[in-house]
């Protein structure tokens, strides 16, 4: 389903608030940005998707998984691939994933 996938690590005060990283997928011909990899106050990780707020304050996705289902699978083949890039990372070797921006 996903071509590419590339973070881009937020600043250490984002962090603290909980964004962690900016995500670019790339997903057949589409390349979807403004994905952002959060930890959630539970602990959990998740992505949030783009969204505009109208003038009376309510949220609108740009862009969002059609279903939990398709939620789930997404998450799970992205945060697959920062495991792998952080395995990579720690082995010692210098890897895209080093530069802050990585390809699948």
């Amino acid at each position: 389903m996903i071509r590419s996938i590339r973070f881009i690590a937020a600043s250490d005060a984002d962090a603290a608030r909980g964004l962690l990283a900016y995500v670019k997928l790339d997903i057949g011909p589409l390349a979807l940005d403004g994905v952002t990899l959060r930890r959630h106050a539970d602990g959990r990780l998740g992505l949030t998707w783009p969204e505009r707020t109208d003038r009376s304050g309510r949220r609108h996705p740009l862009i969002r998984p059609v279903s939990d289902a398709a939620r789930r699978e997404l998450e799970d083949e992205v945060l697959a691939e920062l495991a792998r890039q952080e395995r990579a990372r720690s082995g010692g070797g210098l890897g895209a994933a080093d530069s802050g921006e990585a390809d699948r």
